[in-house]
């Protein structure tokens, strides 16, 4: 056992003595991992699914078997050199069957980091000697010492397709990020999941306050290249540098003869759960009275605007798609921080992040789509939201963009809408027959600052399919928000969504950010 600790130590000196690795003399930037991804988009995609033993598929290793699968937390990379962050590694097995190549890299000299079983407690599952030695890792986890100084804490793990997940100072695992979505929510065609299969990890030195890796992403359609620099803190943040390349229509052929040119290439695609909220009808029997990752999905145009979109369990696929030129940012978020509003105390979806896009320079035309899928269980994530760009890349040629992620915690989004919409409720209007009454809070430093006296007017419209009948504001006293209380009546006959927007102005001056919704009727 002592043997290979002492490998895994001189693995992370890039030892070429370590696990019979030889070590790469280079300079790994992204320019070094995107030509690996050019060369791979000039062939064919080569899938990295393997069959893995009989003890590690899904019929015999189930979700709870899976995690009884430990890493040995003194075996982690870099825990003996006692750096500022520390990996451990995912074993293959239940849905996790395409292994992913992990190197470890310096200025100087990159070294594959190879799969050692000892490094595994399997507790009372008699499989381990049914593994072969190149099994190989299926994702891997980073510590990190962000809540307190005496105890290494998860900070972000990366497994499966091209998920990863971050967090934040005090915050428990909700929403996922992904590093592409193709053809997510599109009808006529499946959706393609890329997959990250090759990773550099950064040996950090003992004064660094950031990680920085990088990774090659593969799919029938397209591969690429990423690089990551992962920042934890209060707001634990990931600046993000991409560049794609997409394959010729020959080269998809190969693969699959059947696959359609890509229609909707998702940038900084997010994906987060909503089972039920307040502004949902109760479909389920539960003692909560919210179940929910994000509650809403905010954006803030090329135009200055910002808008705030509430989220829903659809009886069917929902698609919506905002024209969004020159976007600056988007994000899936946790707006109800209240234990009180869940009354959950085992998943605690209160202390789940926000997680928000900034982007990083002009990203041109395009639309942002959101996605909102229909579920009856809140362990399946049912909303995804992404950036698509109105000029698709040529084949092989590079399609570069970056942003960064924000996982973030409490109210920090006040800083982008400080007078925003707090709560969104939904029932039947009792004075018009066939209306439906959406009764929105909004709260902020302008907004507090408006007198009863003088109270700011709702400008609201509705889609062709609807009118609006009634609205007024009023001061809620009780919450020490401004209530609109606005009545929308469906044309009779009508089967089609319709889209609401509301803001508040005083004067000629908006003083929140613009509530929208999309409504069906039953």
């Amino acid at each position: 056992m002592w043997q290979t600790f002492r490998r895994w130590i001189l693995i992370g000196s890039l030892s070429v003595a370590s696990v019979g690795a030889a070590s790469e003399s280079a300079e790994v930037n992204l320019d070094y991992v995107a030509q690996r991804a050019l060369d791979r988009a000039r062939a064919p995609f080569h899938s990295p699914h393997v069959e893995l033993p009989a003890v590690l598929r899904p019929e015999n290793l189930d979700y709870n078997k899976y995690r009884q699968i430990e890493f040995r937390h003194d075996r982690a990379l870099w825990a003996a050199a006692g750096l500022p962050f520390r990996v451990e590694f995912f074993h293959p097995g239940y849905i996790y069957h395409e292994p992913v190549h992990v190197n470890e890299f310096t200025p100087t000299h990159t070294q594959p980091i190879r799969f050692v079983q000892d490094f595994f407690n399997y507790h009372k599952l008699n499989i381990a000697k049914q593994i072969p030695a190149d099994t190989g890792y299926a994702g891997f986890r980073v510590l990190n010492q962000l809540n307190t100084p005496d105890r290494w804490d998860e900070l972000g793990s990366f497994l499966g397709a091209s998920y990863f997940r971050l967090l934040g100072k005090n915050l428990r695992y909700g929403e996922s990020a992904r590093g592409l979505a193709l053809d997510s929510g599109e009808g006529d065609r499946p959706e393609e999941f890329p997959i990250f299969t090759d990773w550099w990890l950064g040996k950090p030195s003992s004064g660094d306050n950031e990680l920085h890796l990088f990774a090659i992403l593969d799919s029938v359609s397209c591969a690429g290249a990423y690089e990551f620099f992962i920042r934890p803190g209060e707001t634990t943040t990931a600046s993000i540098k991409t560049v794609l390349y997409f394959r010729e229509p020959a080269k998809v052929a190969a693969v699959n003869k059947d696959r359609k040119p890509v229609k909707t290439i998702g940038l900084a695609p997010l994906t987060s759960m909503f089972w039920f909220g307040k502004d949902t009808e109760r479909k389920f029997d539960d003692y909560r009275t919210e179940v929910h990752d994000s509650d809403g999905l905010l954006v803030h145009m090329g135009n200055g605007e910002i808008f705030w979109r509430p989220l829903d369990n659809p009886p069917a696929t929902r698609h919506q798609v905002f024209s969004a030129p020159h976007i600056r940012g988007f994000g899936l978020l946790q707006r109800e921080r209240n234990f009180a509003a869940y009354q959950d105390m085992f998943n605690l979806y209160h202390q789940v992040p926000s997680v928000w896009v900034e982007t990083d320079g002009d990203w041109g035309e395009g639309d942002l789509h959101l996605v909102e899928l229909s579920t009856s269980y809140e362990g399946l994530d049912n909303i995804v939201a992404f950036w698509d760009p109105k000029n698709k890349p040529a084949p092989l040629q590079p399609f570069r963009f970056g942003y960064t992620l924000h996982w973030e915690g409490g109210d920090a989004d006040l800083k982008r809408s400080e007078n925003r919409v707090v709560s969104t409720r939904i029932g039947p209007d009792a004075q018009f027959v066939g209306a439906r009454q959406f009764v929105i809070d909004f709260d902020g430093p302008k907004l507090d600052a408006i007198s009863g006296d003088k109270p700011p007017v709702a400008i609201a419209n509705c889609s062709a399919g609807a009118a609006i009948v009634d609205n007024f504001v009023t001061r809620n006293t009780f919450l020490g928000t401004w209530r609109v209380i606005l009545k929308m009546q469906p044309k009779a006959g009508s089967h089609e969504a319709i889209d609401l927007r509301c803001t508040l102005q005083q004067g000629t001056n908006a003083v929140s950010e613009t509530w929208t919704y999309q409504w069906s009727p039953p």
